[in-house]
This record gives structure tokens, C-alpha cells and sequence, in this order.
């Protein structure tokens, strides 16, 4: 079994949080699901990183959800939920996260791994593999999938809660939910870097409010979402780097961010 399930590393503003659980399918037991919340958290409160690629080790599967030995293990010997364990069990931080994140989807996914995808900003997947929402099969809940109506068409949102069946991800491709896929899984990864790279190179400030609106927007509705994207952005217009892009293009060189 890894000593430590959750790797974080950043380069070049680019942060990697990695699932380093591939004995277990990266299924998320009590550590990595903490782990993840303690990597979020570092990753909000440094303004190095500007963009997040989250990936796991190489098994198969991207990651298999709720580590479910581990929970029945819990429930036995503690007569609890597993989820009373957990700091933030539905990864309500990760959607809070400011800084875009793209998942690296190196193999299939269901059930808490698809739940981490829902989370992120942009995803990259692997042809031939599958993607489900298998709560049903297991007893267990899926509140987190709401999300998905914002990325998926109703009806195979519905599919997937109601029959907990895998789709191929091929088929939610079609309909916009993956940005790419690849051969590979070292494709999946280097198409995520260059992803992350090229978000990484723009203005910060730009970065944060666009995402940010986009969100808003999701939450809040067409008309609610405007009106707090025009508020987000206000320190955008309002900010050196508003006066450092149009110099740069006029002086016909890359802009020098500062973040502020």
C-alpha cells in the first residue's frame, strides 16, 4: 500500500495533485479524501499557482470513488459512515477552488471519480474507457451529480444516476463533456499540460474572474450570472495587467503579468 496517497507538486504555476492509490483502484479511503482537501487548500492560498491538473496512477481506472473495503471496515468496527471521517466528503472545496482545474482522466471512472471530474473546469479522457455513476448499485447517494446538468444533456444525466450503469466515454464525448481524448494515458497527461500550460501563461486576474463567471453563471442563472460576472471583473479592468496586455500587443511583445 502507497505510504502517501495524495502527491502535490507545482511547476511553472502549474500544480499536479495526484491519487497515488493504484492498489485500490485510487478509490478514495479516509487519507486520500483528506489528503485531497488539505491539497486544495494549499493550492487557494498560493498565489503561485495560477492552474491544477489532477491525475492518478496508472491501474485502469482514473479513480473507482469511495473506497468501499475501507468503509465497510469502519461501519464493522466504529458504527459509523465513512463519510463522518472525511473534512469535506462531497469536495465542496474543490469546487470552490479559484484557479481552473483539468482533469486528467488516465483510465474509467464512476461513482466519487466521476464526482471529482464534475468538480473540475476542464477534462481530458482516455478512448476506450467507461464513465458511470453506480450509487444506485450500492446503496450509497449521489447529491454531488447536480453539476452534471450543466455539462451533460438531462436525459443521460438521468441515465447514469438511475441505472448506475458505465457508459463509454466515447458517447459523453459527443456531447461536449470531455475537451479531449486521447490514445494513452501519458497522451492524456501531456494534452492536460498543455492545457494548463497555455491557461497558465495568461493574466491571473483574467484567469480567476472568467472562471469565476462561468460559475456564477451555472449556479445563479443567465441573467443573476451576468450581473456577478460584470461585479467579478471589476478588479480586472481596474488592474495593472488591463494596462500591461493592450502595451504589450502595441509594443508587439509577450506581457509581463503581475497579478494585481
Amino acid at each position: 500500500m502507497t505510504d502517501n496517497p495524495i502527491e502535490l507538486t507545482v511547476e511553472n504555476g502549474v500544480a499536479t495533485v495526484f491519487i497515488n492509490r493504484p492498489e485500490r483502484k485510487n478509490a478514495l479511503s479516509v487519507a486520500a479524501a483528506n489528503g485531497l482537501t488539505d491539497a486544495w487548500e494549499q493550492i487557494e492560498a498560493d498565489d503561485s499557482i495560477r492552474v491544477v491538473i489532477l491525475t492518478s496512477a496508472d491501474c485502469g481506472v482514473f479513480s473507482a470513488g469511495l473506497d468501499l473495503k475501507e468503509a465497510a471496515e469502519i461501519a464493522r468496527d466504529e458504527g459509523i459512515d465513512i463519510l463522518s471521517k472525511m473534512r469535506d466528503p462531497f469536495h465542496d472545496r474543490m469546487r470552490a477552488c479559484s484557479k481552473p482545474i483539468i482533469s486528467a482522466m488516465t483510465g474509467s471512472l464512476m461513482a466519487g471519480g466521476m464526482m471529482l471530474t464534475l468538480m473540475s473546469d476542464l477534462r481530458v479522457g482516455l478512448k476506450g474507457t467507461k464513465v458511470g455513476i453506480t450509487e444506485v448499485k450500492i446503496g450509497r447517494g449521489s447529491p454531488w451529480a447536480a453539476p452534471g446538468l450543466s455539462m451533460l444533456p438531462q436525459p443521460v444525466l438521468m441515465e447514469l444516476v438511475l441505472t448506475g450503469d458505465l457508459l463509454p466515454i466515447e458517447r459523453l464525448h459527443d456531447y461536449g463533456f470531455t475537451n479531449y481524448l486521447e490514445e494513452t494515458p501519458d497522451a492524456v497527461r501531456t494534452r492536460a499540460r498543455e492545457l494548463a500550460d497555455r491557461i497558465a501563461s495568461g493574466a491571473p486576474l483574467s484567469v480567476i474572474a472568467a472562471k469565476a463567471s462561468v460559475r456564477a453563471t451555472m449556479d445563479l442563472g443567465c441573467a443573476a450570472g451576468l450581473e456577478e460576472g460584470k461585479r467579478l471583473h471589476e478588479v480586472v479592468y481596474t488592474s495593472q495587467d488591463a494596462i500591461e496586455g493592450p502595451r504589450a500587443f502595441a509594443e508587439k511583445r509577450p506581457p509581463v503579468w503581475q497579478g494585481r
